[in-house]
Formats: C-alpha cells, structure tokens, sequence
C-alpha cells in the first residue's frame, strides 16, 4: 500500500471574500485539489475549515519530504484559466504558504505512513529563541507532544520546522474531533509537567495561534 504520509507537509491558509467562495471551493474540489495529488511525492491532501482562529481556509498536502515543492512537476504546474481567476494567493487575504520538514517523530513510523488525513487538526505556529531552542525543542517533542498523546481523541502529534515561510516552528496535533482540546482530559495535560510552566512561555506564537480546523473535503 502506498504510504499516505511522509516527512514533508505543505499548508496553504487564505480567506476567500464571501462572494468568491462558492466559485473558489468548487474550482478546489474539482480541480485543484486532484492537480497536486497527482505530482510525484504528494502523498495525501485535505481541505479544512476554521472552527477556531484561522485563516479561514486551510489545505493540507502530506509530501514524501519538504524538498517535493522544488521538484520540476510541482514548480512547473501552471495555472489554469480557472485558478487564474481563484486562486487563492491571487484572491485571499491572510494568505500562508509554508513548507515544513517533520522533526518529531524523529523517523516516519509504519503507523503514520499509513494513516489518513484526520477529521480535525489544531495547529500552533511558534518561534523561539536561539538561546533556549535546544532545551524547548527536548521539552516540546519529550514531554508536551507526547503528554497530550494521551488524551482521548488525539490520534497524534507532529512537530515542524519551516523550510518555506515562518514562524521557524509549527506544531500539528491530529483529532479525531474538533472538540478534543476543550475537553477536561487536554486540560489536564496542559501543565502535567512542573518544567511546563517554566518552558512554554519561552515561545511566540504565530497571530491566532493555535487555532483548529476541521475537515471538509478529500479525494
């Protein structure tokens, strides 16, 4: 079976102006969407929607690795008439477009190459200071990830390192709702750790940061 994830994930987030939302979803759904999927290392793909923070529109392509978007089929794509029209880089506001590398797991897993794109994601977006980055990063992918693993609900999560577009670090929580997080069992992981209090607050996220989407259309 082929693998559905790898080490490389791009995410695209635009709000799209309400009178060109009907045109821009359906051009996604029935063009765009399927012509990414089919470049060489794009693995897997999703549309999502805000429930919290945003931008509103968020897609989600899961790459063989970060360097797939320097290929010649993906650099060499060009726009149709349609997209020329709605894309959303063209006709968003708040437009991101971000490359990442996984750092955490350190190494792709059977279990997560072949696992599907989840109903919900919430994501946080974050720099940090040279100074505290190797003791934050043991912190982050040691014991925050991994505490809030156990929540029920919470299928994974994976850490990120921007190879295209900041902040430098992004992390990637998979739900298999998109109420996980306001549930008593997160709360309760959330400062789980004494260190936490000490180390969380060494970071600076992104504006909306974290915020969660849930899932809306896939192939």
């Amino acid at each position: 079976m082929a693998d559905k994830k790898g080490t490389g994930l791009l995410m695209v987030w635009a709000d799209i102006p309400a009178d060109k939302e009907e045109d821009f979803n359906n051009w996604y759904n029935t063009e765009h969407l399927a012509e990414l999927l089919s470049i060489p290392g794009v693995l897997n793909a999703a549309r999502y929607e805000a429930v919290s923070s945003g931008p509103k529109h968020l897609a989600c392509y899961e790459l063989e690795s970060a360097a797939v978007v320097e290929n010649e089929a993906f650099k060499g794509l060009t726009r149709t008439e349609w997209g020329s029209r709605v894309s959303p880089s063209i006709i968003g506001t708040n437009f991101i477009s971000n490359t990442y590398e996984m750092v955490h797991p350190t190494a792709l897993t059977p279990g997560i190459a072949g696992s599907g794109m989840a109903n919900a994601l919430q994501i946080g977006r974050m720099d940090i200071g040279p100074e505290n980055e190797e003791e934050w990063n043991r912190w982050y992918s040691g014991i925050y990830v991994p505490n809030y693993e156990k929540v029920p609900g919470v299928i994974r999560g994976r850490r990120w390192k921007a190879t295209r577009g900041s902040p430098a670090y992004a992390v990637v929580y998979e739900f298999e709702n998109e109420n996980v997080s306001s549930t008593p069992e997160w709360e309760a992981q959330r400062d789980a750790d004494p260190s936490t209090a000490r180390i969380r607050p060494m970071m600076t996220h992104a504006p909306g940061s974290p915020g969660i989407w849930r899932k809306t259309f896939e192939l």
